[in-house]
């Protein structure tokens, strides 16, 4: 049989570190294959090789049976390879449209031709039912209209494999049911998908064939019809995953108070309009939602990054409405931000330093302005080995981390501040099984031990796993509020998509 894809044998060195050591896959015309592993694993290392992306140390790729070498990605688009990445690609100042169809430009008189393109975007928008505007520019987009944007652009290039790298970080579950519809229909035309995914409920739904990496090598190759999500966990992390911890029954007093909040009040449409909530002490309030309903303007208010046009923020009962980011954080307030990469670190700079974030100024770490870094190597050292992150050395640019690694980095940064108040902001996005059941762990320990943490999360399993209680934000607003004991999925599902509180409450526990 020719396959339309084998990479056999591929290996990649960094130095002395062995990112993928002898790799072998396989992929026929038509066919879903999931790739499966632990951050740091090398599922995306062994991608941006199959893309052009990365060259291997060693190895061979085949595409029909015939041994080809790319020097680029481009190379990989003229064989009908098409990668969307995890960490978006986009120009912030192009329109959506000019992002999907930038470098196949459709052209009128030898010029760009944007209507033309704008068409063309909402026609894919229509025919897979993934929500953007087309003439929005990139950078007003939320991330989880970014990611949207990534998987469009992919599907308007009209690859015949297409890779999709962690592609429903920020879908609602309804969406994500309709991408991976969309994927099998894509299979069913030809196309051969290849996607690297955590989330073990898409693998068995939609793969044909998965194989599972640890630590650069293959641990598992099997038929998704000869397998369980448990098995391949285990596969993942080498051992059994617990179960979560029991929650301490707390009834605290208000830490945090959002009264009346409001962000862009002279607008037609604020993007805030009159948001009240409030968090305990020893309690999760999780915020559920589609990506770009107020979520991320929420955040920022409360964290002091955006200032509100009316209404107040309280934290333990004291007026913090108008004060600095400085300010709260000093105040007790700790955030695990949505975007490790904008918000969360700096990229250019060292792992430990990008730890020292926040704590430069305690005085165990400064003595008369003068940092002692060998300190803090001691408690960044610690924090490497209790969320076993992947690094060569603290040395090294927190920017070669992969994006899982740099995620654990910046929660473990953020717990260590011990604050009465966290702010957790999709906490586990692009982490392991075993990464995230221990950050799951953390943040109950954290709740059971009296603090307040405002979770929002794209994932519903997540928020409903960890919450006391659930709020749900669309356009703007809290469109309701349910107890733990009353949330299904169903329900919050009808809330994040604008439906009213009793049709997701009919012939059910009321919201409270």
């Amino acid at each position: 049989m020719t396959y339309r894809l084998e990479m056999n044998d591929m290996t990649k060195k960094y130095g002395d570190f062995l990112a993928n050591d002898g790799v072998s896959i396989k992929l026929k015309k038509g066919e879903v294959l999931a790739i499966v592993g632990e951050n740091g694993a090398g599922k995306t290392t062994l991608m941006r090789m199959l893309y052009g992306l990365e060259q291997p140390t060693s190895g061979e790729i085949f595409l029909n049976g015939k041994s080809v070498h790319f020097t680029g990605p481009e190379d990989g688009i003229e064989h009908g390879i098409g990668m969307v990445h995890q960490h978006f690609m986009l120009f912030p100042d192009f329109t959506v449209a000019e992002n999907i169809v930038i470098g196949r430009e459709p052209k009128s008189y030898g010029f760009f031709n944007r209507k033309a393109a704008s068409e063309a975007v909402q026609k894919l928008v229509e025919q897979y039912r993934i929500s953007v505007n087309p003439a929005r520019k990139a950078g007003d987009c939320s991330v989880g209209e970014q990611q949207r944007i990534e998987i469009l652009k992919v599907l308007y290039q009209g690859a015949d494999i297409i890779i999709l790298d962690e592609p429903t970080a920020v879908l609602t579950p309804a969406e994500v049911d309709e991408l991976l519809n969309t994927v099998r229909f894509l299979a069913s035309q030809g196309k051969s998908i290849i996607l690297i995914t955590h989330k073990l409920r898409e693998v068995m739904k939609v793969a044909d064939q998965i194989t599972v990496l640890r630590n650069g090598r293959v641990t598992g190759q099997v038929k998704k019809a000869e397998t369980t999500a448990d098995e391949l966990a285990q596969l993942m992390v080498g051992r059994e995953l617990q179960e979560l911890s029991e929650r301490d029954q707390l009834e605290g007093a208000p830490l945090l108070e959002v009264k009346e909040i409001t962000i862009g009040i002279n607008s037609s449409k604020p993007v805030l309009d009159n948001v009240s909530l409030m968090v305990n002490r020893g309690e999760i309030l999780g915020i559920a939602g589609v990506s770009g309903n107020g979520q991320s303007e929420l955040i920022q208010a409360i964290s002091g990054l955006k200032k509100v046009d009316a209404g107040s923020i309280l934290l333990d009962s004291k007026d913090v409405t108008g004060t600095t980011v400085a300010f709260r954080r000093n105040a007790g307030i700790s955030h695990i931000p949505e975007d490790r990469y904008l918000w969360g670190a700096a990229k250019e700079g060292s792992i430990v330093d990008n730890g020292l974030m926040g704590y430069y100024k305690q005085k165990k770490f400064n003595r008369n302005s003068v940092l002692l870094k060998n300190a803090f190597r001691s408690k960044v050292s610690g924090w490497i080995s209790r969320f076993e992150i992947k690094a060569a050395s603290m040395d090294d640019q927190a920017g070669n981390l992969s994006g899982g690694n740099l995620q654990k980095l910046i929660v473990a940064r953020e717990l260590g501040f011990e604050t009465d108040f966290l702010i957790a902001a999709e906490p586990t996005r692009g982490v392991d099984i075993g990464a995230m059941e221990y950050i799951h762990e953390a943040l109950l320990a954290k709740r059971n031990n009296g603090d307040g943490i405002l979770l929002v999360s794209s994932e519903l399993s997540e928020i409903m796993a960890l919450s006391d209680r659930i709020a749900v934000m669309y356009e703007g607003k809290i469109a309701g509020l349910l107890d733990r004991k009353d949330a299904t999925e169903e329900k919050l599902s009808v809330l994040m998509a604008g439906g009213k509180e009793n049709e997701a409450s009919k012939n059910t526990a009321a919201i409270v």
